[in-house]
């Protein structure tokens, strides 16, 4: 028997766009590590009657649980706790103790602000220490306490109220899994295992026949296992996630992806391709020359931990004169094949090497739009060079699909993969 969850994000902002949604993956992520299927991620206004049909709805889905995120602050807007007692059956009452702790979080705000008004301020918070009957009060980690609300009646989910700022749900959720409420609501979850494989260099069609040809081989057991796909910046995805008993079937699909795929496939762990770069530059020094990714592939590396010890710096140079000045390319060989070439690329990564005195290099130069290209080299044309002091050297040049943001960011991706098989004497295959 498996439970599942539904999670209402609310907040009027999330549902315009203003803000993205952080919570509804993160809570999805720590529900599946318990156990738990998610259903559905809802987003609403903050408006009573759209959160209280969110509600309703994942309740005629036959969820177990319901997290919402948002809506916990002093205004008037903010209404979920009101809307869920509401939806659970139950009254809502001044918790006076919840009452005092807010107003001792308060208490250093007021000093630090002395015009401010002490009535108007502590009456205003009043409002979030207004709390169902009969719920486990969750402390605050900003103003705003959660509550995990129990049903007053059989057939509707326990609710389980967190604010919106994620680091407040984030440090809240123990104590949210903590309470025994939540535990009778998921007490029918089962034991799951999970892994993620990620390919680089194959459409989602190859690996979508190897799954088919797995699921041949495997028949029925095939379906023990939920497999999901996706294709992000460049690279294939596969999530798996199994019980215990269908151990054997996951290994014999992770074998036969791995013989079809061999070539491609460089993570059976779920690490990046960015952390396996930064662990292969261990005792190295990078240095990265950059035309028309505009600093972003330095920007992945030194979002690494220990960046500083192995990336001796980064050159951005869009104009020739940059090229020139800056990482030394002959002005003769960017007249003749153009600053985006093969020729330029690999002019920029020698450059690179010697100005930044680093023994590995990576050029980028391309065209990323919107305008500029030509019919012999369009938007989307890029060129990649990454070379050793000692001479070993990867390059290609291809032209990618996609908009100015996603050429930008494929072809960081692309550079990673090349620094990659260059850093562990690979071929590119690609």
């Amino acid at each position: 028997m498996s439970v599942r969850a539904g999670i209402v994000v609310t907040g009027t902002e999330v549902l315009t766009g203003r803000v993205r949604d952080r919570n509804g993956p993160w809570v999805g992520e720590q529900l599946s590590e318990l156990g738990v299927d998610l259903a559905h991620i809802t987003i609403c206004g903050d408006r009573p009657e759209d959160m209280e049909a969110q509600l309703r709805f994942l309740a005629g889905e036959g969820v177990e649980v319901i997290v919402t995120s948002g809506g916990l602050g002093p205004t008037a807007d903010d209404l979920t706790m009101a809307v869920v007692a509401r939806f659970c059956g139950r009254e809502m009452r001044l918790d006076a103790a919840v009452e005092a702790r807010i107003a001792a979080i308060l208490e250093p705000l007021m000093k630090r602000w002395p015009d401010l008004d002490p009535e108007a301020v502590l009456a205003a918070n009043r409002k979030q220490a207004i709390l169902p009957e009969g719920a486990s009060v969750l402390d605050p980690a900003g103003t705003a306490p959660g509550a995990v609300v129990p049903p007053q009646s059989d057939g509707k989910p326990t609710v389980v109220v967190l604010p919106g700022p994620p680091r407040e749900l984030h440090q809240m959720w123990p104590a949210a899994v903590a309470t025994a409420e939540f535990q009778r609501a998921i007490a029918g979850a089962g034991e799951y295992r999970g892994q993620m494989l990620r390919i680089f260099g194959i459409p989602e069609s190859e690996i979508a026949e190897t799954l088919r040809l797995a699921e041949d081989e495997l028949g029925p057991p095939f379906a023990e296992v939920e497999i999901t796909t996706c294709l992000r910046r460049g690279e294939v995805e596969l999530v798996a996630r199994w019980q215990p008993a269908a151990q054997a079937t996951w290994d014999r699909i992770a074998e036969i992806v791995g013989e079809r795929h061999a070539r491609t496939l460089f993570s059976t762990d779920g690490s990046l391709v960015d952390d396996q770069v930064a662990e292969l530059l261990t005792g190295r020094s990078l240095a990265l020359a950059e035309s028309c990714t505009g600093g972003l592939m330095a920007a992945r590396l030194i979002d690494r931990p220990g960046a500083s010890a192995y990336v001796a710096g980064a050159i951005v140079a869009y104009a020739d004169a940059a090229k020139r000045e800056l990482l030394g390319v002959d002005g003769a060989l960017l007249e003749r094949h153009g600053a985006v070439s093969p020729e330029a690329a690999e002019a920029m990564a020698d450059g690179a090497l010697e100005r930044l005195a680093a023994d590995t290099a990576l050029a980028i130069t391309g065209i990323a739009g919107p305008g500029g290209g030509t019919e012999e080299k369009p938007v989307g044309y890029v060129c990649w060079c990454a070379k050793r002091s000692d001479g070993a050297l990867l390059a290609r040049s291809m032209t990618m699909p996609g908009n100015r943001t996603e050429i930008r960011d494929r072809s960081t991706t692309f550079g990673m993969h090349l620094l990659r098989r260059l850093l562990r004497g690979e071929e590119f295959p690609l």
